[in-house]
C-alpha cells in the first residue's frame, strides 16, 4: 500500500473533486491523506467529499490552526506510517503535478536501491512543462546555492511531488523541520547525514516530469524571498559536519 499526502491550505478555489475520484477509481493499493492545514475557505468541506466519493481510498486529516506546509507534511506522513504502507509520499493539491505521473513514480520505486523518488521540472522538448519565468530564473538561482550546500547534483529540490520509502520516511520526517517552505532541502540534508552523500546519491532518485504547469498565484510571498538564504544558512549551519 502507498500513501500520498497533500497539504492544503485554502485551496477551495481550485480543489476539484473530479481528477481525484477518477484517479483513485483507477489504481489500486494507493490512497490519499488530505491534510486540511487551518483553511479558513472551504477547502475542508471539499476534501469531506472527495473522501466521501472515493471512500477507504482516501481520509482528510485536519488542523484547526495553519502549521505551514513542513509541519502539514510531516504529520500527515507520521499519520499514515503506523499503516502496512511501503511508501509514503506528497503532492500539491493544487495539481500542478498532475495525478497521471504517479504511475511512474511507482514504477521506479520497485528498485529496491531507490529510496526516494522525486519530480524534476526540467524543461526540455518532449515534454510540456510551463513555468513562468519570474520563478523559473530566480528559482534556478536558488537551485545553485541548494547544490553548493548539499554538495548533490539535485536539479529541482523544491518540486512538490516525492515518493519516500517507508522506513526512510520514518527517520527523516521524525523530528520537525527549520524550514517551512525549504523543507525539501532538510530531506535531502538528512539522508546525507544518516548514509553519508555518496549512499545518499545512490538512494535518491530523480524523474524529468512529463508534465508541469504553474497554478494560479505563489504562497510565497515575496517579503519571504530574503528569508530564503537565511533559512538555507540555517540549514546547512544544522547538517554543517554531515554536510563537508
Amino acid at each position: 500500500m502507498i500513501t500520498i499526502v497533500i497539504p492544503c491550505f485554502n485551496e477551495a478555489h481550485r480543489l476539484s473533486y473530479g481528477p481525484f475520484v477518477s484517479f483513485l477509481d483507477d489504481v489500486s493499493d494507493l490512497c490519499f491523506l488530505f491534510v486540511d492545514d487551518g483553511s479558513t475557505d472551504h477547502t475542508a468541506e471539499k476534501l469531506e467529499k472527495i473522501s466521501s466519493l472515493t471512500g477507504s481510498k482516501s481520509s482528510v486529516l485536519k488542523f484547526s490552526e495553519n502549521q505551514g506546509k513542513a509541519e502539514a507534511v510531516r504529520q500527515g506522513i507520521l499519520r499514515a506510517l503506523p499503516k502496512e504502507v511501503s511508501h509514503v509520499g506528497y503532492w500539491d493539491g493544487d495539481l500542478a503535478t498532475p495525478l497521471s505521473e504517479i504511475p511512474t513514480f511507482i514504477n521506479f520505486s520497485t528498485d529496491p536501491a531507490r529510496k526516494m523518488i522525486f519530480g524534476s521540472r526540467i524543461q526540455r522538448l518532449g515534454a510540456d512543462i510551463k513555468r513562468h519565468w519570474y520563478r523559473h530564473y530566480p528559482g534556478r538561482i536558488i537551485a545553485f546555492w541548494i547544490n553548493a550546500i548539499l554538495k548533490l547534483p539535485v536539479h529541482d529540490t523544491q518540486c512538490g511531488a516525492k515518493l519516500i520509502d517507508a522506513n526512510l520516511a520514518r527517520q527523516i520526517f521524525a523530528e520537525p523541520f527549520i524550514s517551512s517552505w525549504l523543507f525539501d532541502v532538510e530531506l535531502f540534508a538528512r539522508i546525507i547525514a544518516l548514509y553519508g552523500r555518496q549512499q545518499a546519491s545512490q538512494m535518491i532518485y530523480e524523474i524529468p516530469l512529463q508534465r508541469w504547469t504553474d497554478v494560479g498565484d505563489s504562497k510565497i510571498s515575496a517579503g519571504y524571498l530574503p528569508k530564503i538564504p537565511v533559512e538555507l544558512s540555517k540549514i546547512y549551519w544544522k547538517y554543517r559536519k554531515e554536510l563537508h
